[in-house]
């Protein structure tokens, strides 16, 4: 598995992500970071691919916009 080339900033903005979408749905950071890698890999192919218009927008657009995706999915229900 090839690890992507991320910026610092991409990291910490992927961490923080993680967390939000962890106390937003009540789980673990471990069990979210499953649901973002797993299938789609929506970690690399979406947070990181799109991280600069992502990470100008508001914890609640982003946490919103990422349960979608994982619902979309079939992650979460």
């Amino acid at each position: 598995m090839q690890v992507p080339d991320i910026s610092k900033e991409q990291l910490f903005f992927s961490v923080f992500c993680i967390e939000s979408l962890s106390d937003a749905l009540k789980i673990s950071g471990d069990r979210v970071y499953k649901m973002l890698t797993e299938k789609d890999n929506l970690l690399d192919n979406y947070i990181i691919k799109h991280y600069e218009p992502l990470h100008t927008q508001g914890k609640d657009y982003i946490v919103r916009e990422l349960i979608e995706l994982l619902q979309e999915r079939g992650a979460i229900k």
